[in-house]
């Protein structure tokens, strides 16, 4: 499960805001940041107000969890925006929980287990896939699952909700 989100952020023009005049523009993110300051010097070349030389993300879209802020550098946001692009919410809902500078594309890889209805379903599965070849089937009716979750999300797994129906699961480093 991947929901498609497209990163977007609103750059405007800070001597322009200064004199009171809104002038920026919305800027697709997921760019090499060539591109992106490329962009943004054009918004401060079409400013209204002259010697326009200074620059801040006003609003931004398409992140999922993950905040930018007014100074975010570009480098940041185009390495986070390539990642939000690629693998949806669950980058972003990994990044938010484990912090922005920690979340790269190798570590949410590492971590992500994938999107579950539930925590339960997830560990119920999991208890599966290590256990059910070792335990008979008519004992198998025995195993407590929600404890195993329970015990599973207290130190092992986290989960994040996802915006649609289910939970993201993550393994914790």
């Amino acid at each position: 499960m991947n929901s498609k989100l497209k990163p977007m952020i609103y750059v405007a023009c800070l001597a322009a805001y200064n004199a009171g005049k809104l002038h920026g523009e919305w800027i697709e993110a997921a760019q090499e940041v060539e591109a992106l300051n490329e962009e943004v010097q054009e918004i401060l070349k079409q400013s209204p107000e002259p010697f326009a030389e200074e620059w801040a993300i006003h609003d931004y879209e398409g992140f999922g969890d993950i905040r930018i802020s007014e100074y975010h550098g570009l480098s940041e946001v185009s390495r986070l925006a390539f990642l939000v692009e690629e693998h949806g919410e669950a980058f972003a809902a990994y990044a938010a929980h484990v912090g922005q500078d920690t979340a790269t594309e190798e570590t949410f890889l590492d971590a992500y287990c994938g999107h579950w209805e539930s925590e339960l379903a997830y560990a119920t599965d999991f208890f599966d896939e290590l256990y059910a070849h070792e335990i008979p089937e008519h004992v198998r009716y025995y195993v407590d699952y929600k404890a195993f979750s329970r015990d599973l999300f207290i130190d092992g797994c986290f989960s994040v909700r996802s915006s649609e129906h289910g939970v993201h699961v993550f393994r914790n480093s």
